[in-house]
């Protein structure tokens, strides 16, 4: 019996070439088929931003990289339960025909992600996933239109990916006479979705507006439409590419640009392929990794690549350059939140540059103060990263930390804990950098470095003390107002009793009062200040009447 038992057992057994028949190479389509939701289509609603974002965030990035003032049309239509027909238009550049295909058919496939520059995007996989996300929800292909700027044809395309191969199928290609008039992209796709007002499409759209105002964005949901004008009519400073920085790079890069690189010594692989490295500072680098300046990048060993990065971080260097990223502005986003805060006070603030690991960034912050916002609840929180609204996982976000560390109870604010302030405000945070650090695929949320978190907490508390500033001189020109209608009630009466008993003509008190109580200084002042002179024009100094 016990014979037998072995016997069967033996037949199930599998042996390593059992496995070996079942071991084969997968796709990243493949990949991300199964994981979606590592780019952010874990759930109907966000599935819905998602597609509108990546496709206005390539928008924008080809305007502005074509020097075009952009102007987008987002149109989302419900054509049955939780599905949806989105069309997102630009008046980019165009793509070329031949590049159409890979473009939105191919998972990173892209031109940014070798490019170390400030960019929207940086992996290659937004807009082609949403393809993916469509074929696999709907099974429709997604239809591209495309036309460049002296074609007169524009050239269309169905497609769909090939999942097991990563490469984009052709379901349908022509080239029509009637499409884009000019030159630009418009993509079409089907979707399963859901619809609603908050962190959704028009949370999305509408803060794009505050962190573009440079972009003309119209937008057409089921029928009902919205326009956010530009506010700012010239484009933003360029973006410029950089190279990295000793103290940004880790074993397995340097390992990769030494087999790579054009340069013949280690010294001008040093100087040519890093950034604030001169050819001081990389002799004192070989001189610490104990390595001949003369010998070839590529004949350095496994064990010396260790060295070498070693030696990298000892070296004292230069910061990387500051001056390569493109920031919204001050001035320019205070017009893009005054665009649709009408009604507020605004206040913001633009940070110098700083590095975090070899990798420059800017932040940028604003606080509106609006007394129409609830004043018993949490202040709503806008985040940006290289202009790019995020609108999920914002408590595993950099900017949240920096935000509950601020003490708001001395800015004027409730704050229960180490919480998130409450009261009647907007906090707006942008980082901006070549390379933002992002907690995962789906790009929303930073990582909390400490450099970064600190230059956030800087910048808000900068907002949050002119904000207080003006809470004061509000609450003082309350009082003072008060303070007139006393003496404009009982004065009037006091100088008719006095002028009785004297028996002489009842005096003006007029400028009495306006003495007693400076009313016209202390409203110009308010006034100027609600107005925005204090902001566009340079503080007087103070006078002893002050």
């Amino acid at each position: 019996m016990v014979l037998i038992m072995t016997e069967e057992n033996n037949k199930k057994r599998k042996t390593a070439e059992d496995f070996a028949k079942l071991q084969r190479e997968i796709s990243i389509s493949e990949f991300f088929e199964k994981n979606k939701h590592l780019l952010g289509f874990d759930n109907p609603t966000k599935a819905l931003l998602i597609v509108v974002k990546e496709a206005v965030d390539n928008s924008l990035d080809a305007c502005q990289d074509a020097g075009i003032l952009p102007e987008i049309s987002v149109k989302v239509k419900s054509v049955g339960e939780d599905r949806f027909k989105v069309s997102i238009e630009d008046n980019g550049p165009g793509i070329v025909k031949e590049k159409i295909p890979q473009v939105f058919g191919k998972l990173l496939y892209g031109s940014k992600f070798h490019v170390l520059k400030q960019n929207r995007g940086q992996q290659g996989i937004g807009i082609s996933a949403c393809v993916l996300y469509s074929q696999m929800t709907t099974g429709k292909p997604t239809r591209i239109f495309s036309k460049i700027e002296n074609e007169k044809k524009t050239n269309i395309f169905d497609i769909h990916i090939d999942v097991q191969k990563n490469e984009p199928e052709i379901i349908h290609e022509e080239s029509i006479d009637d499409g884009i008039k000019e030159h630009g992209t418009r993509v079409e796709m089907e979707i399963t979705g859901r619809y609603r007002k908050t962190q959704s499409v028009d949370d999305y759209l509408k803060q794009t507006a505050i962190s573009n105002p440079f972009a003309k964005i119209s937008y057409n949901i089921n029928g009902e439409k919205m326009t956010f004008n530009r506010s700012v009519d010239k484009l933003p400073k360029e973006p410029e590419e950089m190279k990295r920085h000793p103290y940004g790079v880790e074993y397995g890069m340097l390992q990769r640009m030494l087999k790579n690189t054009n340069s013949r010594t280690l010294s001008s692989f040093l100087q040519n392929e890093f950034s604030s490295v001169g050819s001081k500072s990389a002799n004192e680098i070989c001189k610490i990794a104990k390595l001949d300046k003369n010998m070839k990048p590529s004949e350095i060993e496994r064990e010396n690549i260790g060295k070498l990065l070693n030696a990298m971080q000892k070296v004292k260097l230069q910061r990387p350059p500051t001056d390569k990223l493109s920031p919204i502005g001050k001035e320019e986003l205070f017009k893009g939140l005054k665009k649709l805060y009408p009604n507020a006070e605004i206040f913001t603030e633009t940070r110098s540059p700083e590095v975090y690991m070899g990798n420059p960034f800017i932040i940028e912050a604003g606080i509106v103060y609006d007394t129409n916002l609830p004043k018993e609840e949490e202040v709503q929180i806008i985040r940006f990263a290289n202009r790019v609204p995020l609108l999920y996982q914002t408590s595993a976000c950099a900017i949240y930390e920096a935000i509950t560390e601020t003490r708001w109870k001395n800015y004027g604010l409730q704050q229960v804990g180490k919480g998130v302030p409450i009261g009647p405000c907007i906090i707006v945070v942008h980082v901006c950098s070549a390379w933002v650090p992002f907690i995962s695929e789906s790009k929303e949320a930073i990582a909390a470095y400490p450099e970064i978190v600190k230059e956030i907490k800087l910048a808000i508390q900068s907002c949050a003390r002119d904000m207080l500033t003006f809470m004061r001189r509000k609450e003082r020109s309350k009082y003072e107002t008060q303070r007139l209608h006393i003496f404009e009630d009982y004065l009037p009466i006091i100088a008719e009793n006095a002028a009785d008993l004297a028996e002489t003509k009842k005096p003006d008190i007029k400028k009495v009062l306006q003495q007693v109580v400076k009313k016209e200084l202390v409203e110009d002042e308010f006034r100027a200040f609600e107005s925005g002179e204090i902001f566009e024009k340079p503080k007087k100094k103070a006078s002893s009447e002050d």
